[in-house]
C-alpha cells in the first residue's frame, strides 16, 4: 500500500492512487501543520498557534483533539499512525512520501552531483502544482509559502544555472520559460543573467542587450544603482560576442504530453506493443492503436510512449490531429508546421506547399532516433505526410478508425483497444473511490460498468461523482444512471456510445444550471482549449462567477485544466457539448454565445497588438464593446505578446469558424490583429493564409474596406516571403479598394509599402514614385508618425538612387518629427536610413553613430529582421572605413538572424562578403 501527501499545491493525500477526503480546511491545517514535521513530534502548543494563530476556539485542545482522532481514523487505512505523545502529537509517515520533503532532499541531491543535477532539480520542481498550501490561510502557513516560494525559485535559478553551464537546456524552450519567471520576478539580476545567456544562444543579441537596459533603466529609477558586476561583465561579454558564451544548441524536441496519473490494465495491448518493439529495433516501425470514443487509446498510447521516450534521444513530436472534432480537425500542414518550427526551423523558411513541407520534415528528421506520437487521427490522408522517412523513428498514431489504407500501404502494425474487462474496469473505480466502497456493494457496481459500457471516459466521471458524495451509496448512483438511459428516448441503438451519452446526460444533470448551460456552450468553441475569459464571454457572466463554474465542470471530469488557467475537454464530451447546445439552447442563444466569444478574441487581440504597437497603419473600427463580453487588459509589451502566444492557435481555429458560422466581418479584423505579433514571431505563412480567409469573407459581404485590409495584409505577407510580384498586385488592389473609399490615410499606408517592395525588386526610380505618392496623400489626416515614415521613405529611396545629398533633408525631417514620439519602428527606420545616406557620402562616424540608434529602436521593437538589416549595413560601414574586425562582427550577426529566420538571399549575400573580407585578410598577413 503506497500513502502519497502532496502540500505543494492543494492538500491532497492517496493510497494506492485513490484520493482521501482530508475534510474541511480546518482539519486540513491540522493535517498541514503535522505534515511539516513529518516523522516528528510537533508540540500542542505549536500546533494550536499553527492552526489558530492566537485567535484559539473555546476549549481549543478539546477541538484539536477531536481533529486529530478523525485524522487518525482517517489515514489508518493507509497504514500511517498518528501517536499522541507527552508533549504532542507525532505523524508516523516516511518524509519521502510528502512531496515537500521530496523535493527539499531532490535539490540537496541536486548540490551533489553535478551531472545529474538538471534532471534532479526538474524532478524537484515537477513536484509543484500551484501555491504550497493552495486555499488554505493561517498566518504560520503564509509564512512558510513565502518560504517555499523562495526555495522553489532558488531551484530554478540552480537548475538553469546547471543546464545553461551543462548546455542540456534548449535555448529557445528556455528563453519561453526564462522570460515568464522574469516577469514574476523582475528584480532577479541572477535570473536576467540566464535570461539574457538563454537569447543569445539563440542568436538573440540584440534582444539580450535590450533586457539589461531595461533592467539598469529599471534599478537606476527605482533604487538609483547599477546591475551588480557579475551582470555587467556578462553584458560586456554579450556586446563582444565572446564565442565562449556560444555554448552548444541542440533541437531535441520534448513534446509528449504528461503520461495519465493513473494508468489501469491493457497488459495484453502493451505485452503487443512491446513484441512490435522487439520484433523492429533499429527500422521505422508504425504502429496504429485503433478503437471506439473514450476507450482509452490516447492513454495507452501516453503510457507506452513515456516507457520507451529514452530509446529516442533526438527527441519525441507529438500532435492531436483532433480528427473528430466537428469541423475543427486539424490539417496535415498545421501540424507539420508545429513540427518544424519544434525542430528549429525558422518559419520564414518553410515551404508553401504540403509536399515540400513534408520533404523538409523528413530532411530534417533523417538519421534521427524520434518518436512521433500522432494522436486522434482522422484518416490515413491526415496521417501520411507527417510520417518521417527515417528507419530509426517510431510513429505512434491512435484513431477510432481502423486506417486501412495506412496499414496497407506503410505496414503498420494494427493493435485494437476493446473495452477494459471487467476486472480491469472494476478497479479503475476502486482507485478512484475506493476499494471498500466497491466490495461492499458488487450488483452497483455491475450495474455502473453496464452503463458506462466499460469505458475508462464514462467510469471516470461516474467515480468522480461517487467521489465527491463518499456517503451515497453506490446503489443510488446505479439508480440515477438507470433511469437517466431510461429517458433517452431518442438513442435507442445500443452501442456504447450510446450508454455514454447516458453517462453524460446523468453527470450533466448534477450540474448547477448554470453550469450545465456553460458546458453545453463551450461546445460551439472552436480551438483546442480556452481562457476563462473566453468562457466568461460565451456565457455572458463576470470572470469572478464563472471561475467557480469551471471549476465545477473540472471536478466532475467534463473539463480539464491542462495548464494553469487554460482548459480542454475530450472531443466525445465537445461532440456531446454540442448536441445538448442544439437541443437544450435556442438558435438565438447559440449565435449570442458564438457572436460574444469572436467579439472577445477581436477585442481583445486588438488591445493586446495596441500594447504592442500603438501606431499601427490603418487599423480597423470596432464596435463597442456589447454586455457580457470579456476584453483582457495588458500590462506592458510581454504581457501581451504572452497572451498571443498563447491564444496563437486558438486564434487561428476562430478565424476559421467566423469563415464558416455567418461571422465574416470578424475575420479580416481579426486577422489584421494578428499581424504584428505574427512580424515579430515571422509566422508569415500561417498569416497569410489567415488573410486569404478574411479576403473571401469581405469578398461575400461586399465589403470593400475589409477587401482592402485584407489585400494589404495579404500583400505584407507575400512581401516577408520574397513573392515580390504577388505583393505588389495585392496592394494594388487595396490602393483601388481605398481610392473608391475616399481614403487616401490608407492609400498613403499601401503606397508606402508599394514603394518598399519595389525596392526590394530593385526598382528604385518606381520606389521613389511610390513613396512620394504616399506623402502626397497624407493630407490632412495625416499624424506626425504617418509623415514621418513617408517622409523617410522617400529619403531612403533617393539614396537607393544616389542621390545622398537630396536623401538626407527629407531624413532629418522624417526624425525631428519621430523623436517626439515613442514610435520606435519608424525611429529604427530612419535611422537606419540616416546611417546608409551617412556612410555613402562619407561620413562613417556619423553613420555608425545612426546604425547604433537603429539597433536600440530594433531591440525595443524586438523585430529581429530589421535588425539583422542595420547589423548588415553596419558591417559595410565598418568595411568601407577600414574596421574589417568590427565590419566581420557587424556581418556575423547579421547572418546568424538571416539564417533563424530563414532569409537564404541575404545571407547569401552576407556570406558572400565574410568570406571576401577573411580571404582579403589573409591575403595582407601573407
Amino acid at each position: 500500500m503506497t500513502v502519497r501527501f502532496r502540500l505543494l499545491g492543494p492538500v491532497e493525500a492517496d493510497v494506492d492512487g485513490a484520493q482521501l477526503e482530508l475534510g474541511h480546511a480546518r482539519q486540513r491545517c491540522v493535517l498541514t501543520a503535522l505534515l511539516v514535521d513529518a516523522d516528528r513530534t510537533v508540540p500542542v502548543d505549536v500546533l494550536l498557534e499553527r492552526v489558530w494563530a492566537g485567535r484559539l476556539p473555546g476549549n481549543a485542545r478539546v477541538t484539536l483533539s477531536g481533529y486529530v482522532s478523525r485524522l487518525r481514523q482517517l489515514l489508518a487505512v493507509a497504514g500511517v499512525g498518528l501517536i499522541r505523545q507527552a508533549d504532542g502529537y507525532r505523524l508516523t509517515v516516511d518524509p519521502m512520501a510528502v512531496d515537500l520533503h521530496r523535493f527539499r532532499a531532490l535539490v540537496t541531491q541536486a548540490a551533489a552531483s553535478r551531472d545529474n543535477g538538471p534532471a534532479l532539480l526538474t524532478e524537484a520542481l515537477e513536484l509543484w502544482r500551484g501555491p504550497a498550501f493552495a486555499t488554505l490561510d493561517t498566518p504560520w502557513l503564509d509564512d512558510v509559502r513565502d518560504g517555499l516560494a523562495s526555495e522553489r525559485l532558488a531551484a530554478e535559478l540552480d537548475r538553469n544555472d546547471l543546464a545553461l553551464t551543462l548546455d542540456q537546456g534548449q535555448p529557445t524552450t528556455m528563453v519561453s520559460e526564462l522570460s515568464a519567471s522574469a516577469a514574476d520576478n523582475p528584480w532577479n539580476e541572477r535570473l536576467a543573467g540566464q535570461l539574457m545567456l538563454a537569447l543569445y544562444r539563440c542568436g538573440r543579441q540584440a534582444e539580450a542587450l535590450h533586457r539589461y537596459e531595461l533592467l539598469r533603466s529599471r534599478l537606476a529609477h527605482e533604487f538609483g544603482v547599477d546591475p551588480s558586476p557579475p551582470l555587467q561583465h556578462l553584458h560586456l561579454r554579450i556586446l563582444r560576442a565572446d564565442p565562449a558564451l556560444a555554448g552548444t544548441i541542440t533541437t531535441a524536441p520534448r513534446q509528449l504530453p504528461a503520461p495519465p496519473a493513473s494508468f489501469i490494465g491493457r497488459t495484453r495491448e502493451l505485452a503487443n506493443l512491446a513484441t512490435i518493439r522487439r520484433a523492429s529495433p533499429s527500422t521505422m516501425v508504425t504502429v496504429a492503436v485503433t478503437g471506439t470514443a473514450g476507450v482509452g487509446k490516447t492513454a495507452l498510447a501516453l503510457h507506452w510512449a513515456h516507457q520507451i521516450a529514452d530509446e529516442f534521444p533526438d527527441g519525441q513530436l507529438y500532435a492531436n490531429l483532433r480528427g473528430f472534432d466537428p469541423g475543427n480537425a486539424i490539417p496535415p500542414e498545421t501540424a507539420i508546421l508545429g513540427f518544424l518550427e519544434a525542430l528549429g526551423v525558422a518559419p520564414q523558411r518553410v515551404p508553401s506547399s504540403l509536399d515540400e513541407q513534408a520533404a523538409l520534415y523528413r530532411s530534417i528528421v533523417a538519421g534521427r532516433r524520434m518518436l512521433v506520437v500522432l494522436d486522434n487521427a482522422r484518416d490515413a490522408d491526415q496521417v501520411q505526410p507527417l510520417l518521417p522517412g527515417s528507419p530509426d523513428c517510431l510513429v505512434l498514431v491512435t484513431s477510432r478508425s481502423q486506417l486501412t489504407s495506412l496499414i496497407a500501404t506503410q505496414d503498420a502494425r494494427p493493435v485494437t483497444l476493446d473495452l477494459l474487462t471487467t476486472e480491469e474496469a472494476t478497479d479503475l473505480l476502486a482507485r478512484r473511490i475506493g476499494s471498500e466502497r466497491v466490495v461492499t456493494d458488487p450488483v452497483a457496481v455491475t450495474e455502473i460498468l453496464t452503463r458506462c459500457a466499460r469505458l475508462p471516459l464514462a467510469l471516470t466521471i461516474v467515480a468522480a461523482r461517487a467521489a465527491a458524495h463518499p456517503n451515497f451509496p453506490l446503489q443510488a448512483l446505479a439508480t440515477e444512471l438507470h433511469d437517466t438511459h431510461n429517458t433517452l428516448d431518442a438513442l435507442t441503438d445500443t452501442t456504447p456510445r450510446t450508454d455514454v451519452r447516458a453517462v453524460f446526460s446523468w453527470s450533466c444533470n448534477t450540474l448547477s444550471p448554470a453550469g450545465a448551460s456553460l458546458f453545453r456552450l463551450l461546445g460551439l468553441h472552436p480551438g483546442p482549449d480556452f481562457s476563462a475569459p473566453a468562457a466568461a464571454s460565451i456565457i455572458a457572466t463576470p470572470l469572478p462567477r464563472v471561475k467557480p463554474l469551471l471549476a465545477e465542470l473540472t471536478r466532475a471530469h467534463l473539463l480539464t485544466e491542462h495548464v494553469p488557467g487554460r482548459y480542454t475537454c475530450h472531443d466525445l464530451l465537445r461532440v456531446y457539448a454540442t448536441e445538448q447546445a442544439h437541443l437544450h439552447q435556442t438558435g438565438p442563444e447559440r449565435h449570442g454565445a458564438a457572436h460574444r466569444m469572436h467579439e472577445h478574441y477581436v477585442h481583445t487581440a486588438h488591445a493586446a497588438t495596441n500594447m504592442i504597437d500603438p501606431y499601427q497603419d490603418n487599423p480597423p473600427t470596432l464596435s463597442l464593446v456589447e454586455d457580457g463580453v470579456v476584453v483582457n487588459s495588458f500590462t506592458d509589451k510581454d504581457h501581451a505578446i504572452a497572451w498571443f502566444t498563447a491564444e496563437h492557435a486558438v486564434l487561428h481555429a476562430a478565424i476559421d469558424h467566423a469563415a464558416r458560422n455567418g461571422f465574416e466581418h470578424h475575420t479580416w479584423s481579426l486577422a489584421w490583429a494578428l499581424s504584428e505579433y505574427s512580424f515579430r514571431q515571422a509566422h508569415w505563412l500561417e498569416l497569410g493564409n489567415a488573410f486569404v480567409t478574411a479576403l473571401r469573407c469581405a469578398e461575400r459581404l461586399a465589403d470593400q474596406r475589409g477587401q482592402a485590409h485584407a489585400h494589404f495584409g495579404l500583400a505584407i505577407t507575400q512581401h516577408m516571403q520574397d513573392q515580390h510580384e504577388h505583393a505588389l498586385n495585392s496592394l494594388r488592389h487595396a490602393a483601388k479598394l481605398y481610392d473608391e473609399l475616399g481614403d487616401g490615410f490608407s492609400q498613403s499606408g499601401v503606397y508606402r509599402t508599394m514603394s518598399m517592395v519595389a525596392d526590394k525588386l530593385g526598382w528604385f526610380r518606381d520606389a521613389l514614385d511610390h513613396a512620394q505618392r504616399a506623402l502626397d496623400l497624407q493630407g490632412a489626416q495625416g499624424t506626425r508618425i504617418s509623415k514621418g515614415r513617408a517622409l523617410n521613405c522617400v529619403g531612403w529611396s533617393h539614396s537607393a538612387l544616389g542621390d545622398h545629398h537630396l536623401a538626407l533633408p527629407h531624413l532629418e525631417q522624417s526624425l525631428a518629427l519621430l523623436q517626439s514620439t515613442d514610435d520606435w519602428p519608424g525611429l529604427a527606420a530612419v535611422w537606419d536610413s540616416l546611417g546608409y545616406t551617412h556612410q555613402h557620402l562619407g561620413h562613417y562616424a556619423r553613420a555608425v553613430e545612426a546604425y547604433q540608434h537603429a539597433l536600440r529602436a530594433d531591440a525595443e521593437v524586438g523585430h529581429r529582421y530589421c535588425q539583422a538589416e542595420t547589423l548588415h549595413h553596419l558591417g559595410d560601414t565598418h568595411h568601407i572605413a577600414g574596421d574589417q574586425n568590427q565590419a566581420a562582427v557587424a556581418w556575423q550577426q547579421a547572418l546568424t538572424i538571416y539564417d533563424d529566420l530563414g532569409h537564404p538571399a541575404a545571407a547569401s549575400e552576407v556570406r558572400a562578403k565574410l568570406a571576401s573580407s577573411q580571404t582579403s585578410a589573409r591575403s595582407t598577413r601573407t
